[in-house]
């Protein structure tokens, strides 16, 4: 499928695809869901995931923009997490702004992915089941409203879809600096096209992922949903503490452009980032208490190998618990707001390569 895709994308840039005839290919239908988009439009609307024994179900809302050449299908994940507020605003944007009539392929935008831990304001677990959307992937036809929504994706998005882009944020307890997942686990030549993405992306700091399953069936993670099935993905995260925020969203814009050009479906587009920072290894600390978390560093600040990261008080002002840098590297995200509770991350750190 990959040199499948190549091909097609080489033909596009050269600005004709023809079949084997000489002829011009067209455009077909895209139907995901409910939802059809004729060569040239634009459809949206929403896929169901029912009620069953314990919850009311929810809906996803989608839109179809569908180009007048045959190329690949973007699918465009927004939402996977409820307070993750740029992407979903970043989507809205572009969602008025892409001409079907000069695209190329399709893309498929999931405006919200977890609705009800978007209604619900709540960071990581939806309110309905207390799942991590993000974690039950690919999902459960017959499980908890999180796997029902994952199964949902799986089955309706990622199974339509060439390439994915799982587009997050800083949560609305993190603050963050921008940066994308390069997962390098699953089929090298999967692995290659996604590093392609990164770049193509241009977010300025790229973190080496190696340690996702490989197994389709507990794939885990949505990028990972798509890998572990033979398509490039990409993790991107932009923006946080739930504010939403003009240049974040810009970042968001540009990079799905450049991602546009890239895969063939616009001629015009910003160019790949040239000379990235590559991280690795990275680590994510965990609090081994509850509390209260008291950072000591802010996002992007650089730390070496001991450095205090934060601490975590009890609920008296105590000090109970000190987490320290485990390497010398950037801090990429830390918590912002006091809560913590055991187990939760703190902060994230990843060493440049």
């Amino acid at each position: 499928m990959t040199r499948a895709w190549l091909a097609i994308g080489m033909a596009f840039l050269a600005g004709t695809v023809t079949t084997g005839t000489g002829a011009p290919q067209r455009q077909s239908p895209l139907t995901v869901g409910a939802v059809t988009a004729a060569p040239g439009s634009i459809a949206s609307g929403v896929l169901d995931v029912p009620a069953r024994a314990g919850d009311t179900g929810t809906t996803i809302p989608i839109s179809v923009i569908n180009g007048t050449l045959p190329g690949p299908v973007l699918a465009l994940v927004a939402g996977t997490h409820g307070m993750e507020y740029v992407p979903i605003i970043a989507l809205q944007r572009m969602r008025a702004t892409i001409d079907p009539k000069t695209l190329s392929g399709a893309i498929v935008m999931v405006h919200v992915a977890n609705l009800p831990s978007f209604l619900g304001r709540t960071i990581y677990y939806s309110p309905a089941d207390g799942k991590n959307l993000n974690r039950v992937f690919p999902g459960k036809a017959d499980g908890t409203l999180s796997e029902r929504i994952a199964d949902v994706i799986t089955r309706e998005v990622i199974a339509r879809a060439t390439h994915v882009v799982d587009l997050h944020c800083g949560d609305g307890n993190e603050s963050l600096r921008p940066y994308s997942y390069w997962i390098t686990s699953g089929d090298p030549k999967v692995a290659e096209a996604g590093k392609a993405m990164a770049l193509a992306f241009s977010l300025d700091r790229i973190v080496v992922d190696s340690g996702r399953p490989t197994d389709p069936a507990a794939s885990v993670y949505l990028s990972n949903t798509a890998i572990t099935r033979g398509k490039p993905a990409l993790t991107t995260e932009t923006g946080g503490m739930a504010v939403v925020d003009d240049s974040s969203i810009k970042l968001v814009e540009n990079g799905i452009a450049g991602l546009l050009r890239h895969l063939g479906m616009r001629k015009e587009g910003p160019p790949a980032v040239t000379a990235p920072v590559w991280i690795e290894p990275s680590e994510v600390l965990r609090a081994g208490v509850t509390g209260l978390f008291y950072p000591a560093v802010g996002r992007g600040q650089t730390v070496k190998k001991g450095a205090p990261i934060g601490r975590v008080t009890d609920f008296l002002g105590q000090t109970i618990e000190r987490l320290v840098a485990p390497f010398d590297g950037e801090v990429l995200y830390v918590i912002g707001t006091p809560p913590i509770t055991k187990g939760e991350p703190v902060a994230m750190v990843g060493a440049r390569k």
